[in-house]
């Protein structure tokens, strides 16, 4: 009998963890559902607003240059639409994702650590936004007006709409994922991979690095905009070092 217990014991422990399992896919299978319905509200908003987003956020900074955009495909502009449709109600939807995602990954936390895991996506978001808005004010006038102004005035510079928009979002996202410099170098020092020691000591490689990646990134030959998306890197690096350092001090305290 005592055989028999233990057996059905293990048994009903098995089909608990089992239940915990399926419990655990039916939520995740519920937050993928809800980020779904968030994606398809921010894309019907995008929509709505479709002529604004196109003519003072997408257009605006080919306009202001001067430099004209064309359309080469039959139904070139259909297409185009819909995604600047799908990428602007990804934006729009984002913070509602994070927020379905941070809900799923929650309970699973102890309190300390839901603590500073919501400063971390907090500022993780404040950086990506940063990055993006620099970008946009920043680096991608300067490229266009370099564009628009470079070579012979008997070559008229009719951008495919395609070309520019990937142009557009490439730089967008690499400059929102370099602003992440500072809470990359935090997480990797909280938790002892990297530290401040290493990292001063590795600046003039850093330095010569981030040139290396200025000249890759940017789609312009010219030192000014390849100085423009270099010099704030160099100041993330810096301000970086300050960051690791206090995740340094807390993985030395625990």
């Amino acid at each position: 009998m005592g055989k028999e217990q233990k057996d059905n014991q293990d048994n009903n422990e098995e089909e608990q963890k089992e239940m915990s399992f399926f419990d655990h896919l039916e939520e995740f299978r519920s937050k993928i559902i809800w980020s779904l319905v968030g994606l398809i509200i921010g894309c019907i908003i995008a929509g709505v607003f479709i002529n604004q987003i196109m003519d003072n956020f997408l257009l605006k900074p080919a306009v202001s240059v001067g430099l004209k955009l064309q359309n080469l495909r039959p139904f070139g502009q259909p297409f185009f639409y819909f995604k600047v449709i799908l990428v602007s109600g990804i934006i729009i939807s984002f913070p509602f994702i994070i927020y379905q995602l941070w809900s799923f990954i929650e309970p699973g936390l102890y309190t300390k650590e839901k603590r500073w895991a919501k400063r971390i996506t907090f500022f993780t978001t404040l950086c990506f936004l940063s990055g993006v808005a620099f970008s946009y004010f920043v680096m991608i006038p300067s490229m266009l007006n370099f564009a628009a102004l470079f070579g012979s005035d008997k070559i008229a510079n009719i951008i495919d709409i395609n070309e520019y928009y990937s142009f557009i979002v490439m730089i967008l996202l690499a400059a929102g994922i370099l602003f992440e410099m500072p809470m990359v170098a935090f997480i990797l020092s909280r938790f002892g991979i990297i530290s401040v020691k290493t990292m001063k000591r590795y600046r003039r490689h850093s330095i010569i690095a981030i040139l290396i990646l200025a000249a890759v990134l940017t789609p312009t030959p010219d030192p000014i905009s390849q100085l423009i998306f270099a010099a704030p890197l160099f100041v993330l690096y810096e301000i970086s070092i300050i960051i690791a350092k206090i995740g340094e001090r807390k993985y030395l305290k625990d």
